[in-house]
């Protein structure tokens, strides 16, 4: 339907399949040979390039014609209103002249369409003769009614199909097509206007190598191409490179410029005669073209009905932006309405964010998918049609990005060749993350769309493997070729990636609501259960903090003191894994049980051995780190049982070092048996236990958090307040705090 190469032309060398889409079709060095053309000096308007013909036209032969000023070639009067014409940059709007009959040129004492444009360092005029019949000359009334008709039409295809109606009105071509490009450039016939004893193309689809990039710009810049007569001569320009810079002329915005030579077999294959294409631009893009086919030989209508479709082209152009920002915004309110019920229906449920998210019935309709995956904390939420949960992964991965943005494809193959076997269900997905482990993912299966073909799409790939002497391209039959395109989802809209980041928003507010008021109650338990006042032991003190995350998570940390008899106290720090109120209530049963087991006067291992059993039969599946000091305050002698918890700190005045404690498994899994450690205190020291919370940073390696740690309590409090230096050594490691915090600090007087 439009330029794809060209074998030869005078500008450059030959041009075969291989190269045509690196081809320069803007110099071609060559126009048709229904007008003239003069490149002039814009302020001496001296005439540097002419085409072959003026002699013909003009009645100045191609030898005298370089360095003649403008009147020369049409006279004083024309040559003056040319130039006035070009001063006011009117590129687009033709101007009608008379020329002197004193010539000896075929234009000599006619009228004639004028058009001039400044290309590069040159003023470029080309005249045609006009037109004796034209199909409807453009008046103010017609136009405006024209843009009536236009304008009644409510759809994107009503305006279309008005569009042919009017461009077949106005131009008199047996066949007028819209024809609009899909994300691909690959284009479908979308509208057309045909003789009735034409066969229709409406429907019909052209592979996008049918229009190669550098002819789409082309098509952005110029919007009017018109071909008079398929089987035309083109008349080269003289001289072929312009003298003052040897470069061709660019002829972007000609309305006379040659075509490829297998563009005209192109056309000719298909009966075309003459054939114009007008430019359908939105927003700055080429969104289609208005093609017109001529079959009863050659067909020149004039330049005031080439610059009125042209208009009529541009006027749509703009209604089609309108018509689908309107569809746009309609489908925005659409899911801003769905996305309104969404999140009230989140905020008034109980249930957990997420969980209610991934329930929600609208989270599939909102993005029209197939399938919705959640991950958080690396664990999956799903909903909906979904390959496995490892594919679920990969596709995360490859559209996952570090600023957190949208991203969304409708064909996952390209991103990986091996989730073709999966297109089934998950031909193209829309992410958006607020990190590696934690995004939303939604899948659409793939769109089997029948596609015709206006000839098989695949010919010029074959042409290239059979050779040159092989004429695949343009194509010889042009036969309806059915192919089904698999592999492709339907493409996402701009207003669905809005809707992902509101809802992602939505969602993490609420979820950060909900983490804030579980810390709340998570804080109503740790009072409700931690000694509100330390114990006092002669020969001792104690300090004991608790911290809730920074994260507003809710965690299992827990501390205790109970006295067991003979002045001694059994000081106790444990951690239940896991977050949330359920690890709290995991907590409290724990801590309960294991101060029932000390007062019943167990001996340290075995209370933490009864407290594994009771958790693997018990609790369903939780495990706990425990830590148990015995302390004797007479004799400063400490028995120490550990279940899987950090070592305890031992500053003795001088250094700060590791309490060796073997440890026996974690609690909840049923196995294993604790072994005391005793250890004589010195006098003066300092002993303490905590939680992991206390060292483990992501940002921050254990051992230098420890490290750290170590250095803030120096040799220990020696005879000063014990709570500033504790206080010390809770901010003792940098960074944002993942999980609760348990010290305990008790020095020996």
């Amino acid at each position: 339907m439009t330029e794809t190469a060209s074998p030869h032309t005078p500008a450059y060398g030959r041009v075969d399949l291989n190269n045509c889409d690196r081809e320069p079709i803007h110099v071609p060095g060559a126009i048709q040979p229904h007008g003239v053309l003069l490149a002039v000096d814009p302020a001496s308007t001296t005439a540097l390039m002419v085409s072959a013909n003026v002699e013909d036209m003009l009645g100045i032969p191609v030898e005298e014609a370089v360095g003649r000023p403008l009147a020369d070639f049409v006279g004083d009067t024309a040559a003056q209103a040319i130039r006035e014409h070009a001063e006011l940059a009117i590129v687009r709007e033709p101007l009608t002249l008379l020329l002197p009959a004193d010539r000896a040129g075929s234009l000599s004492g006619r009228t004639v369409d004028v058009a001039a444009h400044v290309s590069g360092d040159r003023l470029v005029v080309e005249i045609e003769s006009l037109e004796r019949t034209r199909a409807l000359p453009m008046s103010y009334r017609s136009a405006r009614s024209a843009m009536g008709r236009l304008a009644a039409a409510s759809t994107v295809d009503e305006l279309t199909a008005q569009l042919a109606r009017e461009v077949s009105t106005i131009t008199g071509f047996d066949r007028v097509m819209v024809y609009r490009f899909d994300q691909h450039w690959n284009g479908e016939v979308v509208a057309e206007e045909r003789r009735p004893d034409l066969n229709p193309f409406l429907g019909l689809h052209y592979p996008a190598t049918d229009i190669p990039a550098q002819a789409r710009r082309l098509y952005t810049v110029n919007w009017t191409r018109l071909i008079a007569d398929i089987g035309y001569t083109p008349v080269p320009l003289h001289p072929v490179l312009d003298p003052g810079t040897g470069a061709p002329l660019d002829l972007s915005h000609s309305t006379l410029r040659s075509v490829s030579p297998i563009h005209i077999e192109y056309l000719t294959n298909m009966g075309v005669t003459a054939s114009m294409s007008i430019s359908l631009i939105v927003d700055d893009e080429l969104w289609g073209l208005v093609a017109c086919h001529h079959y009863s030989g050659p067909h020149r209508p004039s330049q005031d009905a080439r610059a009125a479709a042209e208009f009529l082209g541009q006027v749509t152009s703009q209604m089609v932006a309108e018509r689908e920002r309107s569809d746009q915004r309609e489908a925005a309110l659409v899911a801003q309405s769905t996305l309104a019920q969404m999140t009230a229906r989140l905020s008034a449920s109980s249930a957990a964010p997420l969980d209610g998210l991934v329930a929600d019935p609208d989270l599939l309709r909102l993005m029209d998918a197939g399938g919705v995956a959640l991950c958080h904390d690396e664990r999956l939420h799903t909903a909906g049609q979904l390959p496995d949960d490892d594919v679920v992964r990969r596709i995360a991965q490859l559209l996952l990005r570090p600023t957190g943005d949208v991203v969304a494809s409708d064909h996952l193959a390209v991103l990986d060749p091996a989730l073709a076997e999966h297109s089934g269900v998950a031909a193209g997905a829309l992410c958006i993350a607020a990190g590696p482990d934690s995004w939303l993912l939604w899948v659409r299966p793939e769109l089997e769309q029948v596609v015709d073909w206006g000839g098989d799409p695949t010919n010029k790939l074959l042409a290239a493997k059979e050779g040159p002497e092989v004429r695949l391209s343009p194509r010889k039959s042009f036969e309806k070729w059915q192919q089904v395109v698999r592999g492709h989802s339907a493409p996402w809209e701009p207003w669905q990636a809005d809707a992902a980041t509101a809802l992602q928003t939505h969602v993490n507010g609420l979820m950060l609501q909900r983490s804030r008021e579980q810390i709340a109650v998570a804080e109503s338990l740790q009072r409700s259960i931690l000694r509100e006042q330390l114990p006092q032991v002669p020969g001792i003190d104690v300090v004991a903090r608790y911290l809730p995350a920074s994260t507003f998570q809710l965690g299992g940390d827990w501390w205790d003191a109970v006295e067991v008899g003979g002045g001694r106290v059994a000081f106790v720090v444990g951690d239940v894994a896991g977050h949330g109120v359920s690890a709290v209530g995991a907590m409290t049963q724990i801590r309960t049980a294991m101060r029932a087991y000390l007062f019943a006067g167990d001996d340290p291992g075995t209370c933490l051995d009864r407290l594994d059993q009771l958790m693997s039969s018990l609790i369903d599946e939780r495990v706990a780190t425990a830590l148990v000091a015995v302390v004797d305050p007479d004799t400063r002698r400490v028995e120490l049982v550990s279940a899987g918890h950090p070592l305890p700190l031992l500053f003795d005045g001088v250094t700060a070092r590791d309490v060796p404690v073997t440890a026996r498994p974690l609690l909840g899994l049923g196995e294993g048996h604790a072994r005391a450690a005793q250890v004589l205190v010195p006098e003066g020291s300092t002993l303490l236990m905590f939680s992991d919370g206390l060292v483990e940073r992501r940002e921050v390696d254990l051992l230098a958090a420890l490290d750290l740690l170590r250095t803030a309590g120096g040799a220990g409090p020696a005879g000063g307040p014990l709570d500033p230096w504790v206080d010390r050594l809770v901010e003792a490691v940098p960074g944002e705090k993942d999980d609760d915090t348990t010290v305990l600090a008790i020095r020996f007087a």
